[in-house]
Parts: C-alpha cells; structure tokens; sequence
C-alpha cells in the first residue's frame, strides 16, 4: 500500500475554486493510477476524477466535467485536483486513492479498485 495524505480543502463560496493536493509515500507512486472520490454527509462515496498512471488519461464523473481538472507529477509524488465553479452540491469529505494494480491505464470509478485511501480533506462550498 501507499500512504496518501490529502490538503486544500477549507470554505469557499459558490463560484468559487480550491485546489486539492494529495501526497504519496511508500510504493512506486509512478507506477499506479489515482482517483478522486468524495463523499457527502449521509451518502455513499462517489467517484470524482481518475488519472492514469502516465497522466496521459483522464475520466471524470458527468457532474464535474468542465469544472474540475485532476493532474498529477510524478516527480513530487502528488497527485492534484483544481477545483472550479464550485457549487454547494460539491460540499464533501474529498479522498485521494491509489489504484491496487499497477501500470493500469483505464478508469474504475468503483472504491473496490483502490486499496489505498487518504484520510479525506473537507470541502465545503456555501450559497
């Protein structure tokens, strides 16, 4: 596994943007494909954006697409999601992930595919 620690979170209004970091320690961060996942009060935790192991691939759910930009560098060990036009309902506990299988190049938006989970960062977005 892979030790990941998330930060950037905080209180913002809406329109507004954040930028998400998430530092890796411990295995070969180059090697594995990250995703952001995030999770509301009371609700399960979904799928936000995934980059490849490379960074040469991006998905993202239907809900952020436009507004949210995941990126990673490699060199840093850090894996990076720029938050834009941000609207009350992406008020959530945000997680980095680190997929269990390396030199992976397509997406799984499910948690059963990440075996590495940061301790979430909180995003709150007011009207």
């Amino acid at each position: 596994q892979v030790q990941l620690v998330e930060s950037g979170g905080g209180l913002v209004q809406a329109g507004g943007s954040l930028k998400l970091s998430c530092a890796a320690t411990g295995r070969t961060f180059s090697s594995y494909s990250m995703a952001w996942f995030r999770q509301a009060p009371g609700k399960e935790r979904d799928f936000v954006a995934y980059i490849s192991w490379r960074g040469g691939s991006t998905d993202y759910a239907d809900s952020v697409k436009g507004r949210f930009t995941i990126s990673r560098d490699n060199a840093k060990n850090t894996v990076y999601l720029q938050m834009n036009s941000l609207k009350p309902e992406d008020t959530a506990v945000y997680y980095c992930a680190a997929d269990a299988r390396r030199y992976v190049s397509s997406p799984d938006y499910t948690t059963r595919a990440y075996d590495s989970w940061g301790q979430g960062t909180q995003v709150t977005v007011s009207s």
